[in-house]
């Protein structure tokens, strides 16, 4: 059974300002996502799942989910602050969602095979895809722990010019297996050169540049699914009634990774990520796609280069 994609677009940009995800970047009005998706299916995914808000749907589907209802499987899940556990329910006065974890909680009763997240607003590039696919279609030992992945790139690869951002801290073994992931908020070049970010602990800290980040595309089996469920009560039991708390992808495999009940391979990429954070980042991201088409790595016209696998 071919892998699905599962795409992470809840998010409006607040600071972007506005919709993101709908942004033309390519010569022909193509977003990051035509482009996400079209490696996907070169790569040999067989459906996508978009995970939005319901109240922004109708425009969704229109301008972006039509776009591809030709070319592969479109399904949609959504992300609703109220869908928790039974015997859960959401904190007076929370407005916040619970984060890209519990956006993966969305389509559990869509996917029932292998699968890869992303977020809908970020370009990973083809060999991305190619690697997760891959993995995904590797024959698995029948063991007590699970076998994930993550797609990691050096994190000076990750910055934008234009302010900070939010990365997941990888460490990983000799055998190229994730030790360790945690998340950074802020982080950026500072005035002496050096690129620090705010861990959890709330210190500020130094990051060293060529340190693998996750930029939120993993690599799951389905059985990801009843780990996430167990984990998510964990989080809500102890969190779930501080303001803002998000639940994370990366804090539930580190979890799971620190319990015994998961490994993660690290899938070293040859592609180049980039990303749209900040109004002034769409000039390099529009410049990118540009020479990939140049060098040939892309059609210039999407609809007439999608390789069926």
């Amino acid at each position: 059974m071919k892998p699905t994609l599962l795409v992470l677009a809840a998010g409006m940009g607040s600071r972007y300002g506005g919709l993101k995800q709908m942004d033309p970047m390519g010569p022909n009005g193509e977003t990051v996502l035509d482009y996400s998706v079209y490696d996907a299916i070169r790569a040999g995914f067989g459906r996508v799942v978009f995970i939005i808000r319901e109240d922004f749907a109708e425009a969704f589907r229109q301008g972006v989910g039509s776009r591809f209802a030709h070319l592969i499987q479109v399904e949609y899940a959504f992300q609703d602050l109220a869908d928790l556990p039974p015997g859960f329910s959401v904190p007076e006065g929370r407005e916040k969602p619970w984060g890209t974890a519990h956006a993966v909680r969305a389509a559990r009763h869509l996917v029932q095979e292998s699968f890869a997240v992303i977020n809908a607003d970020d370009f990973y590039g083809s060999d991305a895809y190619a690697r997760a696919a891959t993995f995904l279609g590797m024959p698995r030992p029948e063991t007590d722990k699970a076998h994930y992945a993550m797609v990691g790139y050096p994190l000076i690869n990750t910055l934008s010019d234009h302010g900070d951002v939010n990365r997941g801290i990888c460490t990983r073994s000799d055998n190229g297996l994730l030790t360790g992931v945690e998340e950074y908020v802020k982080i950026v070049r500072d005035a002496d050169g050096l690129v620090r970010g705010n861990a959890l602990d709330g210190l500020r800290k130094e990051v060293c540049e060529v340190t693998p980040v996750s930029m939120n595309f993993w690599a799951f089996t389905h059985c990801f699914y009843e780990h996430l469920e167990s984990d998510f009560i964990d989080f809500l039991t102890a969190f779930g009634s501080v303001d803002k708390s998000e639940y994370y992808i990366p804090t539930v495999v580190d979890t799971l990774i620190r319990a015994g009940k998961a490994d993660c391979s690290v899938l070293d990429t040859t592609s180049h990520w980039f990303g749209v954070t900040y109004p002034e980042d769409k000039q390099h991201v529009v410049a990118s796609i540009r020479k990939l088409i140049e060098s040939g790595e892309y059609p210039s016209d999407l609809t007439q280069g999608v390789i069926h696998a």
